[in-house]
C-alpha cells in the first residue's frame, strides 16, 4: 500500500510558515492524503458528520517523526469518509482530507464499505472508508502547497491560509465546470423529448376540423417554450465557461482564476437547480407517456437529482457567489479596480444609484422592448439594487447580531442576489452568440428565443421592478403580452429548434422523442412488448 499527502494549515490566517510541528501541537492542520491501493482513483471530502469545508474535519493524520510516516485514523463514526466516488469496489487511489497531529499510536488499517442503494447513479460506485491508525511514508506526501520536514517542521510556499486553501481546492472548479456543462445536456434531452411528443400528440380542436397538437395550446407553449429559450441560453454560456476553464488552466492567471472559480459556482449552482426543475415540469408535459419508464423521464431526474449537491450544495455555492459581490462592491467603492466579471457593477451601480427615468420606465413599444440594451440594462439593475440592499442589511444586523447572524438574517436575500447576477452573465453570453451569429436566418431565430429568455426572466420578477418604479404598470403589461406572443413564434421554429441541438437517436433513447414522428407509436408498443 503507498498512500500520499497533501498539508494545508487551515487554523488562523496569522500563523506563519516554517513552523516546528512541535510549536503548533493541537493546532488543526489539513491533510490531502492520496492512498494508493493500486490503481483507480477517488477523492474524499464528506465525513458522516462535517460536509467538507476545510476546517471541522474529524479524520486525524498524525506525522510519527521517529518512523517518518503519516498515520491516518477515523476517531469516530462520525468522521467516516462517505459518499466516496469508485471506493466500495473499483477505487484503487484516495484523497482524503485530514487534520495533522503528532502523537504516534499503532497501525491499524483501513474499512471499505459500499454506501447502499442510491436514487440514481447506481453505476457509480460510492463507498465509505475507516481509517484504524493507518501508517503512510512521509516521503509520500503530496508537497506541491505545503511540506513537512524530516525533524517535523511545517513550511508553506503560499503565505495565507486562503491562498493554500484555495489552492488545494482549485481542482473543484473542473468538476463544477463539468456538472454545469453535463446538466446543459441533461435539459437538451428533457427539452427535445417534451417538444417532439408535444408536436406529435393531438388532443381536441374547433368543430368539425381535425385535433390540434398539445404544443398548439397556449399552457404547452407557457410549460416549454421559455425553457428552450433557456437551453439555448445555457448552452452558449456553458461553452464560454469552458473556454474561460481552458485558459485558466493554460495561463494561472490569478484574476482569471477568481473569475471561473466564481463561475463555475454560480453556473454550476444556477444551472443544475433548473434542469432539476424542468425535469419535472417536461415530464408532466407529457402526460401519463412521461410517467412511463421507457421514455426516461424518471431515470433522468434522479440520475440528476445529486448535481444539485455534487461538488458543492447549490445553496452554498450561491452564497460564494453573492460574498464574491459584495467583496467587488467595496471594491468599488474604495475605489479599486473591478475584474472582468464584475465590471458591469461600475455602470449599472452607477445607474441604481440614481433615481428610475419616468420616461423610459413608460415605453411599451416592441423595438424597445426588444432591444438587447433595455433586457441587459434591467438585469444588471436588479442585480445592483439587490447588492446594494443586501450590503446596508448586513451592515445594520451585524451591530446586534455579529457577522454570522447578519449574514444568516439577509442570506435568502444573498441567494436573490446571487441568481440575479448568474441570470445577467447568462443573458449577456447569450446577447453575444446572436450577435456573432454569421447566418442572417439562424441569428434570427436566435434572437427571437433570446428575446423570449430575456422577457420572460423579466416577467417573473416583475415585482421587482415595479417596486422601484423602473417599470410602469402599463410597461409591465406589455412585457407580458410580448413575452406570451414571442412564446407562440418560438412554438413555430420548435421542432427545427430542438433538431438544431443534434441529438440522435440513440442518444435520447425514447420512443416518444424519436426524429421520426411516424415511428413514436410504433416503437413505442413494441419496446413494452405489445
Amino acid at each position: 500500500m503507498r498512500v500520499v499527502a497533501v498539508i494545508d494549515i487551515v487554523d488562523d490566517d496569522m500563523i506563519v510558515v516554517d513552523v516546528p510541528i512541535k510549536e503548533i501541537l493541537g493546532v488543526e492542520v489539513s491533510v490531502v492524503v492520496i492512498i494508493n491501493f493500486e490503481n483507480d482513483g477517488i477523492n474524499e471530502y464528506d465525513e458522516m458528520v462535517n460536509v467538507f469545508h476545510g476546517i471541522g474535519l474529524q479524520t486525524v493524520a498524525t506525522f510519527d517523526p521517529l518512523t517518518d510516516e503519516f498515520i491516518i485514523d477515523t476517531p469516530d463514526d462520525g468522521a467516516i469518509k462517505w459518499w466516496i466516488g469508485n471506493a466500495a469496489v473499483h477505487g484503487k487511489v484516495a484523497t482524503v482530507f485530514a487534520k495533522l497531529m503528532l502523537p504516534t499510536h499503532d497501525t491499524k488499517g483501513v474499512e471499505i464499505h459500499d454506501c447502499g442503494h442510491k436514487v440514481g447513479l447506481n453505476g457509480v460506485d460510492n463507498g465509505a472508508l475507516r481509517f484504524r491508525l493507518l501508517r503512510i511514508p512521509r516521503d509520500n506526501l503530496l508537497n506541491r502547497f505545503g511540506d513537512v520536514s524530516r525533524d517535523g517542521e511545517c513550511t508553506s510556499s503560499l503565505p495565507t491560509i486562503s491562498k493554500r486553501f484555495a489552492a488545494t481546492l482549485g481542482e473543484l472548479v473542473g468538476g463544477r465546470v463539468g456538472l454545469a456543462y453535463s446538466s446543459v445536456g441533461v435539459l437538451k434531452i428533457a427539452v427535445v423529448i417534451a417538444t417532439r411528443y408535444s408536436l406529435l400528440r393531438q388532443q381536441f380542436g374547433p368543430p368539425k376540423q381535425p385535433e390540434v397538437s398539445i404544443l398548439d395550446y397556449q399552457s404547452q407553449q407557457h410549460k416549454l417554450m421559455p425553457m428552450l429559450a433557456s437551453t439555448y441560453a445555457f448552452h452558449f454560456t456553458a461553452l464560454h465557461l469552458v473556454e474561460k476553464y481552458s485558459e485558466m488552466k493554460k495561463s494561472h492567471d490569478e484574476e482569471l482564476i477568481g473569475d471561473v472559480h466564481a463561475l463555475s459556482a454560480g453556473l454550476k449552482a444556477y444551472i443544475t437547480s433548473y434542469t432539476a426543475k424542468s425535469l419535472s415540469t417536461c415530464r408532466e408535459a407529457c402526460g401519463g407517456h412521461g410517467y412511463a419508464a421507457v421514455n426516461r423521464f424518471g431515470s433522468l431526474r434522479n440520475d440528476h437529482d445529486i448535481f444539485q449537491t455534487f461538488e458543492g450544495d447549490n445553496t452554498v455555492l450561491l452564497q460564494q457567489v453573492a460574498g464574491l459581490l459584495l467583496k467587488q462592491y467595496r471594491e468599488k467603492f474604495r475605489g479599486g479596480p473591478l475584474t472582468v466579471t464584475w465590471n458591469y457593477l461600475r455602470q449599472s451601480m452607477n445607474a441604481y444609484l440614481a433615481q428610475p427615468n419616468p420616461v423610459t420606465a413608460r415605453w411599451e413599444g416592441e423595438d424597445h422592448l426588444r432591444n438587447p440594451n433595455f433586457q441587459l440594462d434591467a438585469f444588471r439593475y436588479r442585480t445592483s439594487r439587490l447588492l446594494q440592499s443586501v450590503a446596508i442589511r448586513l451592515q445594520k444586523h451585524s451591530k446586534t447580531l455579529g457577522g454570522f447572524g447578519a449574514w444568516n438574517r439577509c442570506l435568502n436575500h444573498l441567494l436573490t442576489l446571487a441568481e440575479s447576477h448568474i441570470e445577467s452573465f447568462i443573458l449577456e453570453k447569450f446577447i453575444e452568440a446572436v450577435k456573432n451569429c454569421p447566418d442572417e436566418s439562424s441569428r434570427a431565430a436566435l434572437k427571437l428565443v433570446c428575446d423570449l429568455y430575456a422577457l420572460d426572466r423579466i416577467w417573473n420578477d416583475i415585482g421587482t421592478y415595479r417596486n422601484v418604479d423602473y417599470v410602469a404598470p402599463n410597461k409591465a403589461k406589455a412585457i407580458h403580452k410580448l413575452a406570451e406572443y414571442l412564446s407562440f413564434q418560438v412554438k413555430n421554429i420548435a421542432r427545427e429548434l430542438v433538431d438544431a441541438f443534434d441529438l440522435p437517436d440513440y442518444v435520447t433513447r425514447v420512443p416518444i422523442g424519436v426524429q421520426t414522428p411516424s415511428e413514436a407509436y410504433s416503437q413505442y408498443t413494441q419496446i413494452v412488448g405489445f
